[in-house]
């Protein structure tokens, strides 16, 4: 006899033979001859008495089939057939229509999602189509019941779902010294420690290239400097032995000497043992630069995921004060000044200057020069970003100005925004671990639903309820997932658990990675503060004191959530300022479709970035960052300051060390600076004009503008998603660059 149902979303739930009844009833009132109650009972008592305990939905339907045909009601079974037919098409439409979409290159939300993944190659659409088949599975046999509600009905959003069944993790900060130092096997091959830098190069992409394709995040180096610098020294060593076959001098004394800097100079006019020496600096600076040029063409060249990604690549560099590491960072900036193929800024890898008062940000400092060319480098190709070391959140007690490893207790950050540090379960570091998944909470939506109550306190009460069960709701879907992912065997992940997790090295191919990955993270995010905060009191948080107020007190609420989250899961938990990209305008679209527009609201294609002063919110700079700043300490799962300035930076690198200036007086952790910047995609001719329209080099009108998504780069606006493209187009600027003192000529880089 029957008892439980195998529903098709992986659902056990009780036999109901009413609905074997009506299913066999609506079949009946489709023929002529109508139902017949006498037949319908029989049919469902047979299917009921002598079936399992257990059947699949399928099965009983089966076995309806087979019933009505041994009948002499043949008419029923041809429209109940008919009908499950119609059934399972409905249900595969949706799906099909996805498909046409993808197979037809449409530009839409699906083929945008990821403005980095150009979804027109084949490569591109076999990802979609595996991403598109792969949610349902997920939302059917992975998610818990209320966790799945609250997806279905936008209140929560769970970030790169699609790769949800492949049990990865979303990225890691590389401790490239294992791979240089040691060499690495994955997969097929395996390669040899570095001993020179052009070696030592190559291996830093393909560490990352080939763990983006064992993780659905982003890939970065915490202390690129750091760790390519013994290459320098090795390569001088190389150079020094040349110059002494070369011009019959003994250069031994040296090899191991520490040199003041790596700076190419004219020999003309030098002799013996310093034309020797100077002969040597120069080819190493010459070999140098080579690398790190080659090291920005592979990471915009060498595609991941299937052949249709570049890799989402990220380097933190600025604190090394040794001239080898001094070198390496002079070279990759100058490399990135002039510009990859026909002068064209690179998209990747996203570069991080590690802003530190005593190393690289005052006058005295001894890396003060390479970060006025940090500066100037930002203004021209929106690279680097800053990363400020001096925010109260970012400093370590165990950080020591004269420790040759102090890069270990120095944060690093992921280009797209994501922090990880502090650590209850083993060092506080940046370096071998990384975000395990994270999760988006639609804080808008729950404010809508509280509109309706007049009275203010109870209104943002209410809301303040709603928040602590989606915040709950979140958390248990983030430790499901987690119990998930520890089930994985070291094997599975064949670089990313022998030489970059921090504690993976003694990990059997066979075992799992539960005993490591609790050093990583769990991020709960949270999107469109400005649009809550106007449903909740009429005002956002840029233009009204009484709404700043108020978001500090939700992101705060939801700081100490986290923190009892950590204590009850034992993870570490922290709260996300949610990078929104594909998400932009998703959960805009279905808000809108159900409560209408609300002006200030509803009323655009996207919710604002985290917890940003709007971007169409005309404000000076400096009030943005008195806005915003308070929520970096609070969000230390990852969070960006940005900045929009007017006109042509290229020669003002003041204005970004003005924005620079302000991260450290409010006290932000990370921060950037957007700009304009036209790039013709024909022959990749850029140029800062407003109005360029034809380019001067090739007379094309292909030109497009080049911008920042949330973190990063986008080469061409044409891959981003409608939500994305409407914020760029009301974006204002709170900086005039034309104001700005000039500290650079053109000509002398």
């Amino acid at each position: 006899m029957i008892q439980t149902v195998l529903k098709r979303d992986g659902r056990t739930v009780g036999f109901n033979e009413q609905k074997i009844m009506a299913a066999i009833r609506k079949a009946m009132l489709q023929t002529e001859k109508g139902e017949d109650e006498q037949l319908i009972q029989k049919i469902t008592d047979h299917i009921a008495f002598h079936g399992k305990s257990q059947m699949t939905v399928e099965d009983i339907q089966d076995r309806v089939e087979i019933e009505l045909m041994k009948s002499a009601r043949k008419d029923v079974a041809q429209k109940y057939i008919a009908y499950r037919n119609q059934r399972s098409i409905a249900r595969k439409a949706k799906t099909r229509a996805i498909f046409q979409e993808i197979i037809n290159i449409k530009n839409n939300d699906v083929t945008r999602e990821n403005a980095n993944m150009n979804a027109d190659t084949p490569a591109g659409m076999m990802m979609k189509f595996s991403s598109e088949t792969t949610k349902p599975f997920v939302d059917d046999y992975l998610l818990s019941e209320d966790t799945r509600d609250a997806v279905k009905h936008n209140y929560l959003h769970i970030h790169d779902k699609d790769y949800y069944p492949t049990k990865s993790l979303t990225c890691v900060q590389h401790p490239l010294d294992n791979i240089l130092n040691h060499g690495f096997a994955a997969g097929h091959g395996s390669s040899r420690p570095a001993k020179r830098i052009e070696t030592a190069s190559m291996l830093a992409c393909i560490s990352m290239e080939t763990a983006q394709n064992e993780m659905h995040g982003g890939q970065a180096i915490p202390a690129f400097d750091f760790y390519l610098a013994p290459f320098v020294r090795s390569s001088f060593q190389e150079e020094l032995k040349n110059a002494e076959t070369l011009m019959g001098v003994d250069l031994s004394e040296f090899y191991d000497k520490p040199l003041d800097d790596y700076i190419a100079k004219p020999i003309d006019q030098l002799q013996g043992e310093q034309r020797a020496l100077q002969h040597a600096i120069n080819k190493t600076v010459g070999r140098v630069h080579q690398a790190m040029e080659a090291f920005i063409h592979n990471m915009n060249t060498i595609h991941s995921r299937g052949g249709n990604q570049v890799v989402f690549s990220s380097i933190n560099y600025g604190t090394d004060t040794s001239a080898e590491g001094r070198c390496i960072m002079r070279e990759i900036l100058i490399s990135t000044y002039e510009g990859v193929g026909n002068g064209e800024t690179a998209i990747f890898p996203i570069q991080i200057w590690k802003k530190k008062r005593g190393v690289n940000y005052l006058p005295e400092d001894p890396n003060y020069d390479l970060y006025l060319l940090a500066c100037k480098v930002s203004a021209r190709r929106f690279f680097p970003n800053f990363l400020n070391l001096d925010a109260s959140f970012n400093q370590c007690d165990e950080w020591r100005a004269d420790d040759p490893k102090r890069y270990m207790h120095e944060v690093a950050t992921m280009g797209c925004r994501t922090r990880v540090f502090e650590n209850r379960f083993g060092p506080k570091t940046s370096i071998g671990r990384g975000n395990l998944s994270f999760t988006t909470i639609n804080i808008v939506k729950m404010a809508i639903e509280c509109m309706g109550v007049e009275d203010k306190q109870e209104r943002i009460n209410l809301f303040f309820s709603k928040l602590d069960h989606m915040l709950d709701v979140a958390a248990r879907q983030l430790d499901d997932r987690f119990n998930f992912q520890k089930t994985a065997f070291a094997k599975q992940f064949p670089l990313l658990m022998k030489s970059l997790w921090i504690g993976s090295e003694n990990l059997k191919p066979n075992e799992s990675i539960e005993s490591v990955i609790n050093q990583g993270t769990l991020g709960i995010g949270f999107i469109g503060l400005a649009e809550c905060l106007v449903a909740l009191i009429g005002k956002h948080h840029g233009e009204s004191e009484e709404a700043q107020e108020l978001g500090l007190k939700i992101v705060t609420y939801m700081r100490d959530r986290v923190n009892e989250f950590s204590e009850k899961y034992h993870h570490n938990y922290s709260v996300l300022a949610t990078p929104a990209e594909g998400l932009s305008g998703r959960f805009t679209k279905f808000d809108r479709k159900e409560f209408g527009v609300i002006p200030g609201v509803t009323d655009r294609d996207y919710y604002t970035n985290s917890n940003h002063v709007p971007v169409y919110y005309k404000c000076s700079a400096r009030h943005k960052a008195e806005i915003e700043a308070p929520y970096h300490n609070l969000t230390r799962g990852g969070h960006i300051f940005y900045v929009e300035i007017d006109g042509d930076a290229t020669h003002n690198p003041q204005v970004i060390m003005n924005i620079v200036d302000m991260m450290d007086q409010y006290d932000m952790g990370y921060g950037s600076v957007n700009h304009n910047r036209n790039r013709c995609m024909d022959c990749g001719y850029e140029n800062a004009d407003p109005n360029m329209h034809v380019c001067p080099k090739c007379g094309s009108s292909n030109i497009d503008r080049l911008q920042r998504i949330t973190g990063y780069l986008v080469g061409t606006t044409d891959r981003w998603n409608k939500g994305k493209l409407a914020e760029l187009n009301d974006r204002v600027t709170h900086v005039d660059s034309g104001n700005q003192l000039t500290l650079f000529p053109e000509d002398k880089l």
